[in-house]
């Protein structure tokens, strides 16, 4: 990355910036498994600001709050010690009998070992729910009531929140400093990836893609990709808002209600979950999933057992997808290569976008970044506020016209991708005023049609009733005429 980007990257983000040097750090984190988000946080209170890392300090936190055994906690804590950990657990409410359970997996503590007590609860309220969280946490092993038997014993609780609260202003103010091929290669290597390493725009604009679902609510997405690109780093180690399925059984309770335990799935309760190599993952009763899927895809809402449900999570498919010799895919039906359970037309047309994986480079050691960034907890709680921001809406309604007969779902699908790029590329766009009008039509609105009529195009070979054609979109200017084309337009006239 250019050197005047790093250093409006250390003016415009200096309390939120880190050196990055994996080769130099990787050694560090060895035998721990962490996600980014988890590194970045303990990098930042251990690293000065010429980015040399206190390796003795950072070590010697590590081995006090993430010990790399399993047995060193389990011995310590049956010697009576007291243990404060930095660790993902997880969550089960015991409505039967009235327990809040948690489980440690990393650290092989089980969901039926760990309790926690009522004051800890109530002191948390609304955040040690049902599902996997990432906290400090204070353990001892204390008897149960009966006195019969022990359990661990959850005796402190703190969110791993290292920021409390992001303000959306202070990056807007930042975003203006940046130019626009700037700030793209800003975002990826805050995604820990190097600008350099990606050999055009397309392939920057694609990898890019795969932050929509961050920040725009309830944005479905599918990604047929060659293996070796990514796609299960971003999703399982940016953010801990979000829920990677990677191959295993997948049931509608899971996802959606568990009716004997009385308990959300994993939908309720994050941003997105992301279904990685979708061809390993068994669908247990398909069509009960499948049902939930398509009214949940539609609304954001469906029904179990006469309990609604709701989310403004957002949905990710990923899978493989064989390539020719010029890397693009053997058959024109893409669709083909998704599990045989996914490939209705009725369920597929509610995604909203598609994302060519096989435009993305194979990660090697040249694309992985080495420098100044923004850290990945702050990038993941921006990521996060962002979702709830709505003024991008607003500017979408007063700029761009349609026509009035279009298909809903072609809509909802072009106006939410066009907001999640104006929410990731430009969102110091606050007023109708802001918007460069070219920028938004290349970056945001022809994608957003295109990346839609993908999918259209799709359920078309799998249900000829499925029309391709898309409804006409365009920019509007005060006298409400269209200004720029709707037409899609081919990558190279893009980038």
């Amino acid at each position: 990355m250019q050197t005047t980007i790093i250093q409006k990257i250390r003016e415009q983000f200096a309390p939120m910036a880190i050196y990055k040097d994996p080769a130099s750090t990787n050694s560090l984190f060895a035998g721990r498994n962490l996600p980014s988000f988890v590194k970045d946080f303990i990098l930042k209170r251990y690293i000065d600001e010429t980015g040399v890392i206190n390796r003795l300090g950072l070590t010697n936190f590590l081995d006090m709050v993430i010990p790399e055994r399993q047995t060193d906690v389990k011995d310590r804590l049956d010697a009576g010690e007291e243990l404060t950990l930095l660790a993902r657990f997880i969550i089960y409410i015991d409505l039967i009998k009235g327990i809040r359970r948690f489980g440690i997996p990393d650290l092989g503590i089980k969901i039926n070992e760990g309790q926690i007590p009522e004051y800890v609860y109530r002191n948390h309220r609304g955040e040690l729910v049902d599902g996997e969280k990432w906290g400090i946490i204070k353990l001892s092993v204390l008897p149960d009531e009966d006195g019969k038997r022990n359990h661990v014993e959850m005796v402190d609780y703190k969110p791993f929140k290292p920021y409390r609260s992001v303000d959306v202003e202070y990056l807007r103010t930042a975003r203006t400093v940046f130019s626009t091929q700037e700030w793209i290669d800003v975002l990826l290597s805050a995604m820990e990836y190097e600008a350099d390493g990606f050999d055009n725009m397309t392939q920057k604009i694609e990898f890019l893609t795969r932050l929509l679902i961050f920040v725009e609510p309830r944005l479905n997405v599918i990604e047929l990709a060659p293996k070796g690109t990514g796609k299960s780093f971003v999703f399982g180690n940016l953010s801990k808002y979000g829920w990677l399925v990677s191959g295993g059984k997948v049931t509608r309770a899971k996802l959606f209600y568990d009716k004997q335990k009385q308990q959300n799935g994993i939908i309720k309760n994050h941003d997105f979950v992301a279904f990685d190599e979708i061809q390993t993952i068994i669908f247990q009763e398909p069509a009960e999933i499948q049902a939930a899927l398509k009214s949940y895809l539609e609304s954001g809402k469906t029904t179990i057992d006469r309990n609604e449900f709701s989310s403004e999570c957002g949905l990710m498919i990923m899978g493989n997808i064989p390539l020719n010799e010029q890397r693009r895919p053997l058959s024109y039906r893409y669709f083909d290569s998704l599990p045989q359970s996914f490939r209705e037309s009725a369920l597929l047309d509610r995604f909203h976008c598609f994302i060519e994986g096989w435009y993305l480079p194979r990660i090697n050691k040249g694309i992985v970044y080495k420098g100044w960034t923004i850290n990945v907890e702050y990038f993941s709680e921006i990521l996060h506020a962002l979702r709830t921001q709505n003024i991008y809406d607003i500017i979408f309604d007063e700029i761009v016209g349609y026509d009035r007969n279009a298909d809903t779902r072609d809509f909802n699908a072009v106006k939410r991708i066009a907001v999640g790029y104006m929410k990731l590329l430009f969102p110091h766009w606050t007023h109708v005023a802001d918007v460069n009008i070219e920028e938004f039509n290349t970056y945001c609105l022809q994608p957003a049609i295109r990346r839609r009529g993908i999918v259209k195009e799709q359920c078309h070979y799998i249900d000829p009733e499925f029309k391709t054609a898309m409804p006409n979109f365009w920019i509007m200017t005060d006298m409400k005429e269209p200004v720029l084309p709707s037409a899609g337009v081919e990558e190279d006239e893009l980038f």
